[in-house]
């Protein structure tokens, strides 16, 4: 970044500091290793959490960090920085803890942040189902109550963290009946009997990041992991939560084009054709320069939208245009970018080739691009 962010003070750049070692020390030098073995070292997890890296927005009284949506950002920021997709920690972080902080009983709070923050759990959250993508009042999954357990049934995939996951908030419906009232959250432990991963999914980009399917036979869970204090809450949970979650894919778009943006102009100082650097022609120069600018306007767009958020006055339909934008500009720019690598653009050892794959799934979770355009054109 070619400045620090509004929302940035100076203990966030000593956090940066600490985040870009971890990164540069613990991620980098592995990420080739990570993309074979379809998902990062278990202990990756542990050696963050040892850093206080992990929860770091959680409250310090079940084991965070006490800070803000600004400190999860950096760290969102520094992994952008390495290249990396392979680490879910911003879903662990910015959305399974806060869903567990924000609907979870004392016990659920006292039970699973800690060991959230510290590494010992990894939180997954599976919404999508093999026949139900944004339309999430229609989800199939089951979880009828008998007595005082819960029997889960359904199948879910395209899961972050789903291969490592401890701890999985699992949206089913507790009301055939109903539709988005009858939708509720559970958590679900992954020793409970009758779980099972499926297979980590072989994606187009992303490909470090552990993506699975995962089955529930007959699961059974106590009443007590039922999210929030009565059944049918969990489409409003969902709606409530799902703004970070559109804010944190606005962001990593973001970092991504800067992250391309860069790698791209010392790519063309460094190579020649014709005799001279690849910079020197008016083309690359007049393409940088809208890439530049492209990143730069997105970068005032979701810094003011952190400084909102962190306030607590972000509405849904803003939001709803970061995460549109952020990520529809982000593949023109990675595009554009790649195109200036040539041949070299197209091979998976270069950074560049990589962000163009890995960037192309943020238009489409955490809701489509199109549905982001249904939410806004509500409020026109």
């Amino acid at each position: 970044m070619a400045e620090r962010s509004s929302w940035e003070d100076d203990d966030l750049t000593a956090l940066r500091d600490l985040a870009r070692s971890f990164c540069e020390k613990e991620i980098q030098p592995n990420t080739e290793k990570f993309i074979e073995q379809h998902h990062v070292d278990r202990d990756l997890w542990n050696k963050a959490g040892d850093l206080g890296l992990l929860c770091m927005s959680i409250p310090e009284e079940y084991g965070g960090g006490g800070g803000t949506f600004a400190h999860e950002a950096v760290l969102i920021e520094e992994q952008a920085r390495v290249a990396d997709s392979s680490w879910g920690v911003s879903l662990h972080n910015g959305i399974v803890a806060h869903y567990i902080l924000e609907y979870g009983s004392e016990e659920q709070k006292k039970t699973w942040l800690p060991k959230m923050a510290s590494g010992e759990a990894v939180g997954a959250i599976a919404m999508t189902e093999p026949g139900t993508g944004s339309d999430l009042q229609n989800v199939k999954t089951k979880a009828i109550k008998q007595g005082d357990e819960y029997v889960i049934d359904g199948s879910k995939t395209f899961i972050t963290n789903g291969g490592q996951a401890d701890i999985i908030i699992v949206v089913a419906k507790t009301d055939v009946s109903e539709g988005a009232k009858g939708i509720s959250l559970i958590l679900v432990e992954a020793e409970r009997e009758g779980f099972r991963r499926g297979r980590v999914l072989d994606k187009i980009g992303q490909r470090g990041q552990d993506t699975s399917e995962l089955f529930f036979d007959g699961v059974r869970v106590p009443t007590s992991n039922l999210l929030g204090a009565e059944e049918g809450q969990g489409f409003v949970q969902l709606m409530m939560q799902l703004p970070q979650e559109r804010l944190i894919i606005a962001l990593a778009s973001v970092a991504g084009m800067e992250k391309a943006v860069s790698e791209t102009i010392a790519y063309t100082k460094d190579r020649t054709a014709f005799g001279r650097p690849i910079f020197s022609f008016q083309n690359t120069k007049f393409k940088l320069a809208e890439a530049a600018t492209e990143a730069r306007i997105a970068r005032v767009f979701v810094d003011d939208c952190i400084t909102k958020h962190i306030k607590g006055e972000l509405d849904i339909p803003t939001v709803a245009m970061a995460k549109w934008w952020t990520s529809d500009r982000a593949m023109v720019v990675a595009d554009e970018c790649l195109q200036l690598f040539g041949g070299y653009g197209y091979m998976n050892e270069y950074p560049i080739a990589r962000l163009w794959a890995d960037n192309r799934v943020q238009k489409i979770y955490a809701g489509t691009n199109e549905i982001m355009k249904e939410i806004i054109a509500r409020t026109l």
